[in-house]
């Protein structure tokens, strides 16, 4: 049986990786589509074309990583896609963040996202593909954004060695590096802090970033970023010291720093 592997699978990029495999790709047989509310995938079932399975699991837990690890063990499927998007972010600067937030952003978006991957990859089979959901906030630093940042940037480097592993047996990684996207993650971002107004302004189209992603993984190219904004802004993360970034970015950023 040829299956995709979607986490966060209840909204945003998650959802709509669940829909464009559902629709792009015929010859998988199953979506198995992870995350914690149950309601909202089921709901989705009747949107895709493909049979939906639905594991309501809360990916920080590991007994919970151990029901997907031996599902997988009883029904040895072969995973075509595995898509990791379960992840979230809350803006403010560190240490004014709850404790459970900010240790929360690293075991969700690091710490599961390795767990997922090291239980489903035994059965990934030749010529499949591996998304694993990075940030643009992974090319640098990004005070008042830094903990979120960091985890990201841990995915990016991840990800791009882990392709580099899984070469020979022609399985493809890539890390997807978005900028803003128009998701309800940013409301959840912003429980905490304020999303500074030119991020609103590039802010991309959730089903746009999801089609460009599944086309540069078909391609095996292990790093998708989407829009020209954020290609430019990659360039300039490699070209410039961060320093020289950070004292131009002040401003824009305008960060309250505790006293």
């Amino acid at each position: 049986m040829k299956i995709a592997i979607v986490t966060g699978a209840s909204s945003g990029m998650g959802r709509e990786f669940v829909m464009q495999i559902a629709d792009r790709f015929h010859g998988i047989e199953e979506i198995w589509a992870i995350a914690r509310r149950r309601e909202e995938m089921e709901e989705l079932s009747s949107q895709v074309p493909v049979k939906l399975r639905v594991f309501p699991l809360d990916l920080t837990v590991e007994s919970e990583i151990r029901q997907l690890e031996s599902r997988l063990k009883e029904e040895k499927p072969e995973v075509k896609w595995l898509v990791n998007s379960a992840g979230y972010g809350k803006i403010g600067t560190v240490g004014n963040i709850n404790l459970a937030d900010e240790t929360g952003m690293v075991e969700l978006n690091c710490k599961a996202l390795v767990a997922v991957t090291h239980v489903v990859l035994p059965y990934v089979s030749y010529n499949s593909r591996i998304v694993q959901f990075s940030s643009s906030a992974a090319f640098m630093p990004q005070p008042g954004f830094a903990i979120y940042a960091a985890t990201k940037a841990f995915v990016l480097s991840y990800s791009r060695a882990l392709n580099e592993e899984l070469n020979e047996k022609k399985i493809y990684v890539t890390a997807v590096c978005p900028g803003p996207v128009h998701t309800e993650f940013f409301e959840i971002a912003e429980t905490t802090g304020k999303i500074p107004a030119y991020k609103k302004i590039v802010m991309a189209n959730p089903k746009k970033v999801v089609s460009r992603a599944l086309r540069d993984s078909m391609m095996g190219r292990p790093v998708s970023v989407y829009g020209t904004t954020m290609k430019v802004f990659r360039v300039i993360c490699k070209a410039l010291p961060h320093s020289i970034i950070f004292r131009f970015s002040k401003g824009l950023l305008k960060v309250r720093r505790p006293s």
